[in-house]
């Protein structure tokens, strides 16, 4: 489903917010969803919202869209706003004739729809689709015709609510690819929740981290992963191995600890996990657990084992 939200204003200038929001409150029964969020988006951002289950991601793009009303705060929107949900139902009608019908349901004249939607389709890989049933479209196919439905539209602000859910790992990252190059333009801020970390590094240049119904970090993927801001994040992050050292706390991921007979470290290994590729061990020590790659033959469970750890944060216990 798409749900298109007329402008409510004009833009005043080109770097300023398309969107913007202040102390924005969400509630829903006797639950309050999402608490004081500030953030703004502009023109030429691709902003990716990555969060567990159940942070609000789904009711912030909502309320954003305007399709939910806040229960305190307030959310400036300047030009055309569009928001694609998670469902990718179509019509029972060609892929070609699903999205005309969306432009003409946004007031598009009727000169102009086919055309549209016909650069739409190639702009995300799906121009061979156009005549194609829509029940007869497997489940990437319908995920392509689903954005090139919104992007057909030409918001000034996209929001998109997981469009690679539910896709294999091939079909996902094909997508993936193809999306990263359509969802760019200079004149549009588009936000995206995604589903997994590596869907935020491949799309994003800067990425909104939603914990508990708040804006815990906003950044840069790359700097957020090697610098988190606290704790909470990093463990969000994959920070998953730690050290506790009196008041100290340092927290690892996988790439930070190898097995290296120099280190000045001794663990015990506890599981082992295989990969593909090799195994991924758990290593307790005195102080806390470790998590590392390594490839094959690998240390047993029992095993003692040297470790050299390179990287990590480290945080106030």
């Amino acid at each position: 489903m798409t749900v298109v939200q007329p402008a409510r204003a004009h833009r005043t200038g080109t770097h300023d917010p398309l969107l913007r929001t202040a102390g924005l409150t969400v509630v829903r029964g006797p639950r309050t969803v999402l608490r004081e969020i500030d953030l703004q988006l502009r023109g030429g951002e691709l902003v990716a919202l990555l969060g567990p289950n159940g942070a609000g991601k789904s009711t912030l793009l909502e309320a954003l869209a305007g399709t939910l009303a806040p229960a305190a705060g307030s959310i400036e929107r300047h030009g055309r706003v569009a928001v694609a949900l998670q469902s990718a139902e179509l019509a029972r009608r060609s892929v070609l004739a699903n999205l005309t019908a969306a432009l003409g349901w946004w007031g598009v004249p009727r000169s102009q729809r086919a055309q549209r939607a016909r650069e739409a389709l190639v702009a995300i890989g799906a121009e061979h689709l156009a005549q194609r049933p829509a029940t007869a479209l497997s489940g990437g196919e319908r995920r392509r015709v689903h954005l090139a439905r919104v992007l057909a539209v030409r918001p000034d602000v996209l929001l998109l609510d997981e469009p690679f859910a539910g896709l294999d790992a091939e079909v996902r990252a094909a997508l993936l690819e193809d999306a990263e190059r359509a969802l760019r333009s200079p004149d549009r801020a588009t936000l995206v929740v995604v589903h997994d970390r590596a869907e935020a590094w491949a799309l994003a240049d800067r990425l909104l981290i939603l914990i508990d119904g708040r804006i815990v970090a906003d950044g840069r993927p790359a700097t957020l992963l090697s610098t988190p801001p606290s704790a909470l994040v990093a463990r969000f992050l994959g920070y998953d191995g730690e050290l506790r050292d009196g008041d100290g706390l340092l927290l690892t991921r996988a790439a930070h600890v190898t097995l290296d007979e120099a280190g000045h470290r001794t663990a015990t290994v506890a599981r082992v996990v295989p990969l593909q590729d090799g195994v991924r061990l758990e290593l307790t020590l005195p102080h806390g657990r470790l998590y590392t790659i390594a490839q094959l033959p690998a240390p047993r469970v029992g095993d003692v084992v040297s470790v050299a750890i390179d990287g990590g944060v480290r945080f106030r216990a």
